[in-house]
């Protein structure tokens, strides 16, 4: 794979490497446009100096960010900027750790995976937002999330980019079918054929152990406000009259699930007007009722919680949520920050919680990703491991006007589902609601902006898959060791040339 030098063949080439990996993404979304981006990235790598390697991972990082995470822009432009040109550095990480020469192959892949798991991870919990394993949520390689998560997933694009640079560079440069550029791409392309056929065919949650009804209540409303623009008796007035016409046209669900934060308090939740009509709704429909609560903490604080409700009206299970959103619900180091942006619409920060997300309810032990979490593919694992058997996700992306968060929710939803090998529904306030078997097949999505009530039989899992027994250490070893023997090859040749 030679690549021509210049700056114009390095710019060029590397925005639009990054510009196909973003369009891979939700909601434009094509998958093999991934594979696209990797495989031109690995091509301009080719020859290269070190500085040339690392300006080229950050354009192409720029081309991918600066599409991928465009949601930035509805805060502030110029804290978009920045985070876009700070989350390029990780490409140019992976372009810097890439040997120019023989080896470059197996180190690019294990560079591409090695600085994603940093980028997912740092700082500040990580932004798995724009990963590039979004975009094969409806592609094959998701099966692959069975096996290594979302991390195997973008392995993947990489190995299947690698592979296609290969077998181009050799058909360019006129060599014979028997010429060992075209079956060493063969060779990636056929292991990368034959892990996705192991995830088709692994443990993926096991048979059911018996099927539940939901109902996923999106009571609507305008999009684009925050929540100092909308009344938060408005949002709760809507969930309510949702779920009330519901009742009076259907037989009571098992589980009734409502999104996160739509019971905004400004006092603690026992005792308030808010879980005195909670508790009449859940024992009125004889169903359990779960729903997203803020309430007020000590020192200037506030808690995220979600609440089950049983059947006879009590409270029978609460879970705080752990990973918090940074510079949404809460601000790090808001001493300096406060000098340097307008921290405003985050007067207070969430308290973080702690457990593993399982609450055991009357319709049986869930799992609870809460918003954001759901992109953490170390947030359902705990809960899975500690016996639930469906994935619920109370959410809220009202506060983004256009489509691209809510869709990259949806595609963190069908990794989750099959990673886990749980069916997985989610409620949000103005969509989407969702759900998703453990296969990944998205079976209901409303519509975003208006009320509607999701009704659907889901299935209770105990199986485990191979992630949900291993997690990412194996990969993220056997990455390590590949980055290492890319560049014991590279210097080898070195020696011997």
């Amino acid at each position: 794979m030679t690549a021509p030098h210049g700056g114009g063949h390095i710019a060029l080439p590397s925005l639009a490497a990054g510009a196909l990996l973003a369009l891979s993404l939700p909601p434009w979304g094509w998958w093999p446009l991934g594979l696209a981006g990797a495989g031109l990235f690995a091509w301009r790598l080719a020859g290269q100096p070190l500085r040339t390697r690392l300006s080229s991972g950050w354009l192409t990082g720029i081309g991918c960010y600066g599409l991928g995470l465009m949601w930035a822009r509805a805060f502030n432009w110029y804290g978009a900027l920045m985070l876009i040109l700070l989350q390029a550095l990780f490409m140019a990480a992976a372009g810097g750790l890439t040997p120019s020469g023989r080896g470059r192959s197996v180190a690019l892949v294990a560079a591409g995976t090695l600085t994603e798991a940093v980028r997912m991870t740092w700082p500040f919990g990580g932004l798995p937002l724009g990963g590039i394993f979004l975009g094969q949520a409806d592609g094959p390689l998701v099966e692959l999330a069975r096996l290594g998560g979302p991390l195997l997933i973008t392995a993947g694009i990489w190995a299947g980019g690698v592979g296609g640079a290969m077998l181009v560079a050799a058909a360019k440069s006129g060599r014979r079918l028997d010429g060992s550029g075209v079956w060493a791409g063969l060779a990636v392309l056929a292991g990368l054929t034959i892990l996705i056929v192991a995830g088709t065919v692994g443990p993926d949650g096991g048979s059911p152990l018996r099927s539940i009804t939901v109902a996923l209540v999106q009571g609507g409303g305008p999009r684009g406000l925050n929540k100092e623009q909308v009344a938060p008796a408005t949002v709760f007035d809507a969930q309510v009259a949702a779920t009330e016409q519901f009742s009076r046209h259907h037989r009571a669900p098992d589980l009734v699930l409502w999104p996160e934060d739509v019971i905004a308090l400004d006092r603690g939740l026992t005792g308030s007007p808010e879980a005195l009509l909670m508790s009449h709704l859940a024992a009125k429909m004889h169903t359990t009722l779960v729903a997203g609560v803020t309430e007020p903490a000590p020192g200037n604080s506030f808690r995220n919680e979600i609440v089950a409700w049983g059947p006879h009206g009590s409270i029978v299970s609460v879970f705080e949520k752990v990973h918090r959103v940074p510079f949404g619900e809460y601000v790090p180091f808001r001493a300096f920050f406060s000098h340097v942006a307008d921290l405003s619409l985050v007067p207070s920060d969430a308290v973080p919680g702690r457990g593993t997300g399982l609450m055991r309810t009357p319709a049986g032990p869930l799992g609870a990703l809460v918003s954001f979490e759901v992109f953490y593919a170390d947030r359902s694992r705990p809960s899975v491991r500690a016996g639930a058997q469906l994935l619920v996700v109370p959410t809220n992306t009202s506060s983004y006007r256009a489509a691209q968060v809510p869709t990259q929710e949806l595609a963190a939803d069908v990794v989750q589902a099959v990673q886990t090998g749980r069916d997985l529904v989610q409620a949000a306030p103005t969509g989407y609601s969702t759900v998703v078997t453990q296969r990944g097949q998205v079976l209901q999505r409303s519509l975003l902006g208006p009320r509607q009530v999701l009704e659907a039989t889901v299935a209770l899992r105990r199986g485990l898959t191979l992630y949900d027994h291993l997690g990412d250490p194996p990969l993220l070893v056997l990455a390590s060791l590949a980055l290492i023997s890319g560049w014991t090859r590279q210097r080898r040749t070195r020696v011997y040339s």
